[in-house]
Parts: C-alpha cells; structure tokens; sequence
C-alpha cells in the first residue's frame, strides 16, 4: 500500500494517480491532502515545482465526487483562482486528468478568449472552475456565472497575484463567496501581505511549509556572467551554441524586449518564439505547444512564464535580464529541474543590475557562483560623498563561461547608463 493509499483517496483517484505515472506523494502533498480531506483551510508554502497543484487537487476532486448531482445552472462548485493564463491552463489540466471517467466538469475561463464562449458554457453549470481573476470579474459583471453555491476556494500562486496586483479583485470575488466554505491556498514565498490575504479569506488554517520561501530546487546549478547590456546577446548566442539539442527559456524583462531578443535569435539560425502579455491566447498556446514538442529549442518570456509552466525537459534558464522582484527569479529558474531532472539557471548581470543581483541573492540566503567577468562596483551617492558619479564596471565584455577576468579593463562609467523604470511585463 503507498501513501496515496493511506490517505484514503477514493478509488477512481487512485487509479488515475497511477495512469498518470504518480505512485509517491511529495512532501506538499503528504502533509497538505489529509488535512484538507479532514475539511480544514490550508495555507501551503512550497517551491515551485513540488507538486502543489495535485495538493490541492486531489481533496478538491475529492469532495466533489461526493455530491452525486449535477451543478444547478450558471453555479461554480468549486473556484480556482490562479494568476496567469499558462498557470489557469496547466491546473485545468491536471485536474481534467484527475477527473477523467467520473461525471465532475472542468471548466476554464481567462483573458485572450473568446468571453461569449465562455458565458455559453458557463450557462450549464461547473463542477470546478479554473479561473484567471479579471476574466472571472468581467463574467461575474455580466452575470454569466454565481459563487453563491462554492463551497470549496483555492487560491494557487498567491504571492504572484499580489505582484500583478489582482488584490482589489481578489476582495471582490471574496464579497460574493459563501461565508461558510473550505479554501485552501499555496504560494512559493510569503510577502507581508499575504497575511491580509489569510486572515480575509481562510478560517483557522493550519500552515504547511515544506521548504524555506527563496530557496530553489537542489537540482539546479546557477552560475552568473558578469557582462556589459550592449554583449548579452552575443554571449546567450555563445552558451546556446553549445547545447542546440536542449531546450532553453530565456527571460527577458519586457514585451518590446522579448521579441527583440527573439528576432535576434533567429538571425542566428535558433528555432525561437516569444510568449508575453501582448500575445493572444492562441500565439502564446502554440508557442508553448511547439517548444514542449521541441520543434522550437529556445522560449523567449516575460514573467508570464514564470509560473505555470511544467515541462520536464527545460534543461536551461537565462536571466537574459534581472527581474525587479527578487522572488520572480525563484520562480523562473524553477522552471528547470523539475521531475527530478538536473537543470542549468544562468544569469547575465549588467553594471546598472547590481542592486537586483544584490537582491535575489539575499532572498536566496547565497552567493550566485561567478561563470565569467568580475562583480560591478557600486560606489557611493555622489551627491553624498562627493565622489565622481557613476561606478566602475569588473568586465566590458562577454568572455567566455569560465574566462575569469576581463580582457581588458575599462576606467569610467559604463555604457550601459542609468536605470529607467522598467515596463511591465
């Protein structure tokens, strides 16, 4: 008997746990799922890619295949709140396969479709709903569905709603739930205020945390190229070279960026696509499609990719670009790795990237080891100090992984300039 076994998960969930090759629980699982079986809200704090969605999947499905009736028309028995549409896909899906051969109904509804379609089939009634938080605000105004009879709320990713800032709609969804009602939510890290979230939304939860928030799978080797903005793509072009038959994702930090970047790397002979908040729905499925099949090797993203995305055989992730948000590199290199495999995150730091390199490692609690260039300075305020503006960069150029230090050293301000506000992703 295995612990799924021991849980006392019904029989139909068994079987699909092992038609879908899942024999074992992870840790999130084995300590989140008998407490949600017990009825009680859970607030799960895991990494990325331990298998949060089947913790809450599995109970969810669950409870559900208790009820033996159908869902009275327009009504959503069970909401899933989740922040991107790749997530809101990836968890459609899972939980699709759970309920395979039972009567339970799956629905789906984000932005980038067709929003008639959706209040068509919403019309008939959910068992379990997977939604984006703003599409489910432009349905719940056209009353296309009620949350008056959802029992059960699960809020996946929770930290990354509030980076998108979906907290305004997260409190009107709450208005509309049942007071009475099982929710369970999960999130990679815990900012401060996720404890509004907690105390507006679960009762008396017990929290589960199977891994310190920031630390990343033990799998994934990070390494950081020290190098000049104008000679990063020229670098990404050297490393990809020298793994052509793996596939790679590479982040950039806006959307104009991404499909520059990826311009670019298909004038170097790359198979290459971009996902970003200006794609439709349909682009960015099919660029995800073609790069899990590996017709395309190299996936250019904003942070729309940063979550939600599981496919195994990613052996790569560059931070062609640092994010802002400390947390959201977490996020990205825990794209590789998964499933047990080894995986590669590789950082590319400019002179004006310093403060956010500064950043992700003191959330990682570790110093990013050095591939190449030497670490910027960063001298102080000017205009407090008196000194000459500007700072003094280790290494103008790319130089190969493993080069050490620069070619040659360059006195003065970098090139590269000032930082300016990023756009959004």
């Amino acid at each position: 008997m295995n612990q799924f076994e021991m849980m006392g998960l019904p029989a139909h969930l068994l079987t699909r746990l092992a038609a879908m090759g899942l024999s074992e629980p992870t840790p999130i699982q084995s300590r989140a799922i008998p407490l949600a079986l017990e009825g009680r809200d859970v607030m799960g704090l895991a990494q990325t890619g331990t298998g949060k969605t089947a913790a809450f999947g599995l109970p969810l499905v669950a409870k559900m295949l208790e009820y033996g009736r159908k869902p009275a028309r327009y009504t959503a028995r069970a909401l899933v709140l989740a922040p991107t549409r790749e997530l809101a896909n990836q968890i459609s899906e899972t939980l699709r396969a759970l309920v395979d051969g039972t009567p339970l109904k799956v629905g789906y509804v984000v932005g980038g479709q067709s929003i008639n379609a959706q209040m068509k089939r919403l019309e008939r009634g959910t068992d379990i709903l997977v939604a984006t938080p703003g599409r489910l605000i432009d349905l719940l105004d056209r009353n296309a569905v009620t949350l008056e009879d959802c029992d059960f709320l699960v809020l996946d990713e929770a930290d990354q709603m509030l980076d998108l800032g979906f907290i305004h709609a997260l409190r009107k969804i709450a208005a509309l739930l049942p007071s009475e009602r099982q929710t369970l939510l999960f999130s990679a890290t815990m900012p401060k205020q996720m404890n509004e979230i907690a105390q507006s939304y679960l009762q008396n939860p017990t929290r589960v945390e199977v891994t310190p928030p920031g630390k990343a799978a033990d799998k994934i080797t990070q390494s950081v190229h020290f190098i000049a903005k104008a000679a990063k793509t020229d670098l990404l072009i050297e490393l990809l070279d020298g793994h052509k038959d793996d596939l790679a994702l590479v982040f950039a930090r806006t959307k104009h960026g991404s499909d520059r970047l990826m311009k670019a790397l298909d004038r170097a002979g790359f198979a290459t696509a971009a996902i970003h908040g200006n794609k439709s729905q349909g682009q960015r499925d099919r660029a995800l499609a073609a790069f899990k099949s590996g017709e395309i090797r190299v996936l250019v993203a904003t942070d729309v990719a940063a979550r939600g995305l599981d496919i195994p055989d990613v052996k790569h992730v560059y931070n062609y670009e640092l994010p802002n948000v400390p947390d959201s590199y977490v996020h990205r290199i825990g794209r590789t790795a998964r499933a047990g495999k080894d995986g590669a995150a590789i950082a590319f730091c400019a002179p004006d990237e310093m403060d956010e390199l500064k950043a992700i490692q003191k959330v990682m609690k570790m110093t990013i080891p050095v591939a190449s260039g030497r670490p910027w300075e960063v001298l102080p305020d000017p205009t407090k100090s008196g000194g000459r503006p500007g700072g003094r960069g280790g290494n103008g150029g790319a130089g190969k992984p493993g080069a050490g230090g620069p070619r040659r050293r360059r006195r003065g301000p970098p090139r590269s300039g000032g930082r300016g506000a990023p756009k959004a992703a």
